[in-house]
């Protein structure tokens, strides 16, 4: 797909993107949304830890189906959704099997349903679709990651075809990719051969220019044990972080407070926030750790605190810069202590990030590194936020190009410093600060386009992409209206932005995130590679919480219907 002459992204290595497809029919007994496929994946995996007991691979179809029901009942699942609870249990018992098969043992198997039909140069042959590299569609890329891998790869149909592979005993594992109707009549002799197998299901049936949640086959055909994070849950893992930002632990780590304006400070750490950054830092070092069952140490606490505190700090000083009157639902802190108190306060977080940084308690070698990460995104963020300042001085139109340069400078540093500084604590060395340097790049950028997308209207009082990539493509009357939109003389229309950006920025910021995870292609170390991979997931997705708890606590309340139904 040829991009925009105003759009060339500025990334290294972007990945291919899929043109749109004509008007799709999708499979009716499978979620449309990832968050509700993400949802019954989280389902199936705490029902299935609860009775792993009973639920010993291989199963056979009817155990499939009565814990499929098992997991609709108890959960309160559509009952449409049962056949394809059924693919995830299976997914499910199998995945820790599947791990310790080596990439060289193991097959994935496409459908040549995903390339697009009328488009597609490539021939067939009698193992199937031989593909060109065209580029047109998924399959390329999904090919190349997997072959890379050492895996063997099929775009194919046909149960007899995979049966004789799985007889010639070169293949130990099973990748596939498929309609539900066809992976329930595979099921069998998937069965038969007891090879540990994970199917993901096409998103529609129509046999022709389908689609798939790609970001799910791209998790599943890299799990490997030797990535020791894959178990890590990274909710709980969140959420001990979320601890440390209370009162009382933030005076644990800093010490008492010292007057009112470093009381006012810390109540601005301490109030509403993802906390994403600190948590990147968590998962970098941890990552990087033998034991991960180790506690943590008071030094990451320290520096995962210090990387909140130059986030809210940037966020004082942005809110007062752009006007902003409000943060997180509540009144900006300029508007409810006076800017000299708020700047004062924000000046106060950046010091006691370096100071925590200085009493990290690391080694001398690993603190000046540290402080070294620290400052230089430091510097790059102001960079990032001046180029903003010097625009609102003279409000005009600004180019796409030139506002992913603003937000590579303002918001990819955050991620960067944040994932640096963990790493450098767990002694990573400067080839793989560089690899995280290349990941922070795509992953703040696509942050920041998420950012825009959802204030599409601009409201936000700063240069938005939307309304950058929609003045690139308007002609006539819309473009002038949006000219002087982007010279604050006519509020925006979000119907006209959208119209014009909404498709493409989705597009941008899709291509972010798996430019992300590309990065990554040349880090050695699999249990940072995969953590990272599902950070993405993580921080992209809809949050679901309380699934597993609220499972299991139905579950545990009906298991003796449940042992009495299985016999």
């Amino acid at each position: 797909m040829k991009a925009d002459k105003h759009m060339q992204i500025p990334i290294v290595s972007l990945p291919r993107r899929i043109p749109v497809l004509p008007d799709r029919k999708p499979q009716e007994n499978i979620p449309q949304t990832r968050f509700e496929r993400e949802r019954l994946k989280h389902l199936v995996a705490g029902f299935v830890d609860a009775n792993s007991a009973r639920l010993v691979p291989p199963l056979v179809l009817d155990e499939l189906r009565i814990a499929a029901e098992d997991v609709v009942r108890l959960a309160g699942v559509d009952p449409l959704y049962t056949d394809y609870v059924a693919v995830l249990l299976n997914n499910e018992v199998w995945r820790e099997q599947l791990a310790t098969v080596p990439y060289g043992r193991r097959l994935l198997l496409l459908p040549k349903c995903l390339r697009v039909e009328d488009k597609c140069p490539a021939p067939f042959d009698e193992f199937g679709l031989l593909c060109k590299q065209c580029g047109l569609c998924t399959i390329q890329d999904l090919q190349e990651e997997a072959e890379k891998l050492g895996y063997a790869v099929l775009v194919a149909e046909g149960s007899a075809l995979v049966m004789a592979l799985i007889q010639t005993g070169k293949i130990d594992a099973i990748v596939g990719v498929s309609c539900l109707s066809v992976l329930e009549r595979a099921f069998p002799y998937m069965e038969a051969a007891a090879i540990p197998g994970i199917a993901i299901p096409l998103l529609q049936d129509d046999c022709k220019d389908t689609g798939v949640d790609i970001e799910w086959v791209w998790d599943v055909i890299h799990i490997t044990s030797e990535d020791k994070t894959r178990r890590l849950d990274l909710d709980t893992l969140r959420t001990e972080v979320q601890s440390w930002f209370v009162p009382a632990s933030i005076e644990a780590l800093l010490g008492p407070a010292d007057g009112e304006s470093d009381r006012i400070a810390r109540a601005w750490l301490a109030r509403a926030g993802k906390r994403w950054r600190p948590f990147l830092t968590v998962c970098a070092w941890k990552a990087l750790q033998d034991d991960l069952d180790a506690p943590v140490p008071e030094s990451l606490k320290k520096l995962a605190l210090a990387v909140e505190c130059f986030h809210k700090a940037s966020l004082v000083h942005d809110d007062i810069e752009d006007g902003d009157l409000e943060r997180y639902g509540e009144n900006a802190l300029h508007v409810e202590h006076g800017v000299p108190v708020a700047l004062n306060c924000g000046d106060l977080l950046v010091g006691e990030g370096y100071r925590l940084i200085a009493e990290s308690g690391a080694p001398a070698a690993v603190q000046s590194r540290l402080l070294a990460i620290a400052s230089r995104g430091h510097r790059t963020l102001c960079l990032g936020q001046g180029a903003e300042l010097c625009w609102m001085r003279d409000p005009r139109p600004v180019s796409s190009l030139d506002l992913l340069q603003i937000f590579r400078q303002k918001t990819a540093p955050a991620f960067e410093v944040a994932l640096q500084m963990g790493a450098a604590l767990a002694g990573g060395g400067e080839d793989l600060l560089r690899i995280l340097a290349s990941y922070s790049e795509a992953l703040g950028i696509a942050y920041q386009i998420r950012d825009d997308i959802e204030d599409i209207d601009g409201s936000g009082g700063r240069p938005s992409l939307p309304l950058a990539v929609a003045f690139e493509r308007a002609k006539g009357e819309n473009k002038a209206a949006l000219e002087r939109v982007w010279r604050r003389r006519q509020a925006a229309s979000p119907v006209l932005i959208a119209e014009f950006a909404g498709q493409r920025c989705n597009e941008l910021m899709e291509s972010y995130k798996e430019a992300a995870v590309r990065s990554l292609a040349g880090l050695d170390n699999a249990s940072l590679k995969g953590l990272l991979r599902r950070v993405v997931g993580k921080i992209f997705q809809v949050e679901i919480k309380g699934w597993c708890s609220e499972f299991e606590a139905r579950n545990a309340a009906s298991r003796p219907a449940v042992a009495e139904a299985v016999g």
